[in-house]
C-alpha cells in the first residue's frame, strides 16, 4: 500500500514542486519549485526549500513563479529539521541525495551536492558549488568556504572554518581548519579494520595529505572521487 503524503495546512507547497510518497511537511514550511522529492523525507517547521541562489543581483520571483531553472533534487528519508535553508541551483541542480541529517539552521547552497548519509549540524553554513561526500559529518557552527570538497567519511569539528579541501576520512578542527588525524570513529563505524584507521591516522598525523599508495580498495576508490571533484570545483 502506497504511504500518502501528509502536509500541514500552513505549509506551502508550490505549484512546481514534484513529491513521491511518505512524506512529512510540518507547520509552516515552505517549499518552492522548481523542486523533485523523493520518499520517506521529513520537512521541520519553518523550513525554506526553493528559494532563488543567493546572489546579490540574481532574480528574486514571487512565489507563484519558478525560483530557478536548475532547480533542487531531494531523494529519500531525508531529515530537515527547523529553520533549515535549501537554495535552488544556478548552474546545476542543488542535489541531496539519502538519508541525509540537516540539524535546525544548517543551510545548504545554490549549486551544491550532498552524498548519502551526510550530517550537517545545527548552524553550519555551506558556500556555493560545495561538494560533502558520502557520511561526512560537519559539526556545530562549522564555516565552509564556496567551491570546497569535503571527502567521505570526514568530520569537521565544531566551529571550523573550513578554507581548503577536506580529504576522504580526515578529521579536522580549528579555524581556520586543519587536519589533526584520521576519522576514528567514522571509519570504526563504516568497518574498516584497527590496523587501517592507525595507518591512516598515522599518515594524516604525519602532515602527509597525498594519496597513500597502501590504501585498501574502499578507501583508494573514495580518495579517487575526493580528487576528481577537488579538481572540478579548483577549475570552476
Amino acid at each position: 500500500m502506497t504511504k500518502r503524503n501528509q502536509i500541514h495546512p500552513t505549509a506551502i507547497i508550490g505549484e512546481d514542486v514534484e513529491m513521491g510518497t511518505g512524506n512529512i511537511v510540518m507547520p509552516f514550511a515552505v517549499i518552492l519549485g522548481p523542486c523533485r522529492i523523493g520518499d520517506d523525507n521529513w520537512f521541520g517547521p519553518h523550513v525554506a526549500v526553493g528559494t532563488p541562489a543567493q546572489y546579490r543581483h540574481g532574480p528574486h520571483p514571487p512565489a507563484h513563479e519558478p525560483q530557478g531553472e536548475m532547480g533542487i533534487d531531494i531523494g529519500n528519508r531525508n531529515r530537515i529539521r527547523e529553520f533549515v535553508t535549501v537554495h535552488q541551483g544556478s548552474v546545476r541542480p542543488t542535489r541531496l541525495h539519502d538519508d541525509i541529517y540537516l540539524m535546525a539552521y544548517a543551510h545548504v547552497p545554490h549549486d551544491a551536492e550532498l552524498e548519502d548519509g551526510v550530517t550537517m549540524a545545527n548552524a553550519t553554513q555551506v558556500g556555493g558549488h560545495t561538494w560533502i561526500g558520502e557520511g561526512a559529518n560537519i559539526g556545530l557552527g562549522v564555516d565552509v568556504r564556496q567551491r570546497s570538497a569535503i571527502g567521505p567519511y570526514a568530520m569537521v569539528g565544531m566551529n571550523s572554518a573550513v578554507t581548503r579541501h577536506v580529504p576522504p576520512f580526515a578529521m579536522v578542527v580549528g579555524s581556520p581548519a586543519r587536519v589533526k588525524g584520521a576519522n576514528r570513529v567514522g571509519m570504526s563505524r563504516s568497518g574498516f579494520d584497527e590496523d587501517t584507521i592507525e595507518r591512516m591516522d598515522a599518515h594524516f598525523k604525519s602532515g602527509d595529505l597525498a594519496t597513500p599508495d597502501w590504501l585498501p580498495d574502499e578507501i583508494a576508490r573514495q580518495f579517487g572521487r575526493f580528487t576528481e571533484r577537488a579538481t572540478e570545483a579548483d577549475s570552476r
